[in-house]
């Protein structure tokens, strides 16, 4: 809409508002925006949430022990709170940023494709009251098919296609892969799938998941506005460019705004909980910036506590299926160190000091090639 209004002010009367083309303009003018819009429709949300007795289903003691005596205030916290990130992601992307764009449509489709997945899959859990939600074959099927059709409009799109292809990894100057061709497909749902995932597993503690999105997301802004900007990325810091990935800025900030305004209510105690369908979003939404941004590896690093959440999770079903033994008291590895003795606003404090050093060591990355 903005972008809109400044192309229409120049042809039509010859008026250059050049403060409404600005990308940092913009996209300070999303995270605002998004913010407000969630300060102010948080708590009639919440509101018509406990009306509907849309709780959060925990699992029983028989399931967690020990952990259901923690968790047991928890229950009946109204959830699906994602709704509110994705609606007022998509309010300020499509106010701010310039919508003839591939990459910015990109992330949209697959970050409101998986928020409708997990929605469905919150659905689920609320109106059966369980913690099951759908089957985690039906999640991945969903997940492929909204990683395959994105990949397939990127790799097909005459503007995207050859830049896609690209393979970047930190510390490497120039592409490491010129040209995966098809492997894209594959290469991009696992990114897609993996992300999501991780964020979903990170989501088990207040304000957790939603804190360590806000320094993700921060981490791709600085990328995005780089790689979109030739001077500074190209040929200063040697990173692939794009024309196109500098508005993926406005979507970055959009979801830091988001997440700031969801984190004013669900941090500890939290009144309202994202569940699957903000976790998929906004792992969804960070896989395909990472794409879009060709700083794919580079999410191994910035999303290092998502990285460690999964990881932990991989380790102990291995551990156990192979040697009977777990490592971990509980994963993912959260609850680890709840059941240590740690306060849960201690576990959630201390891995977002881990998830910002990790944003920062990710963004170190640009210099070091």
């Amino acid at each position: 809409m903005i972008p809109w209004l400044y192309d229409w002010l120049k042809e039509t009367h010859g008026i250059e508002i050049h403060l409404l083309n600005s990308i940092t303009f913009r996209a300070g003018m999303a995270a605002m925006l998004a913010f407000g819009l969630s300060m102010l429709i948080a708590p009639g949300l919440i509101r018509r949430l406990i009306s509907m007795k849309i709780g959060q289903p925990l699992r029983t003691a028989e399931e967690v022990h020990k952990l259901a005596e923690l968790h047991g205030d928890k229950a009946g916290t109204p959830t699906m709170g994602g709704v509110m990130i994705v609606g007022t992601v998509l309010m300020s992307v499509m106010l701010f940023a310039r919508l003839n764009n591939p990459l910015v449509w990109t992330v949209m489709f697959v970050f409101i494709g998986l928020g409708l997945i997990g929605f469905l899959d919150d659905y689920q859990k609320v109106t059966k009251k369980n913690s099951k939600g759908i089957s985690g074959r039906v999640k991945i099927v969903g997940q492929l098919l909204v990683s395959m059709i994105a990949g397939f409009y990127l790799i097909t799109n005459p503007a995207t296609s050859e830049y896609i292809r690209e393979l970047h990894v930190p510390f490497h100057k120039g592409p490491l892969v010129a040209d995966m061709g098809w492997f894209c497909l594959p290469f991009f749902a696992l990114v897609v799938v993996g992300c999501s995932n991780a964020v979903n597993l990170t989501d088990g503690l207040d304000g957790l998941a939603i804190g360590c999105s806000i320094n993700v997301a921060l981490a791709y802004a600085a990328f995005c506005y780089l790689v979109g900007h030739q001077e500074l990325g190209q040929r200063y810091l040697l990173i692939p460019h794009s024309p196109y990935a500098g508005e993926l800025t406005i979507v970055c900030l959009a979801l830091v705004g988001a997440g700031l305004g969801f984190l004013w209510f669900n941090c500890h105690p939290a009144k309202i909980f994202m569940g699957d369908t903000g976790s998929l979003a906004l792992g969804g939404a960070f896989a395909a910036l990472a794409i879009c941004s060709k700083h794919e590896a580079a999410l191994i690093i910035v999303g290092g506590v998502f990285v460690m959440e999964a990881g932990s999770v991989i380790l102990q079903v291995a551990s156990f299926k192979l040697r009977g033994k777990r490592i971990f008291r509980m994963s993912p590895i959260h609850h680890h160190f709840e059941l240590k003795g740690w306060h849960e606003g201690q576990v959630i404090v201390r891995f977002w000091m881990l998830s910002l050093l990790c944003a920062l060591f990710g963004l170190a990355t640009l210099k070091l090639r």
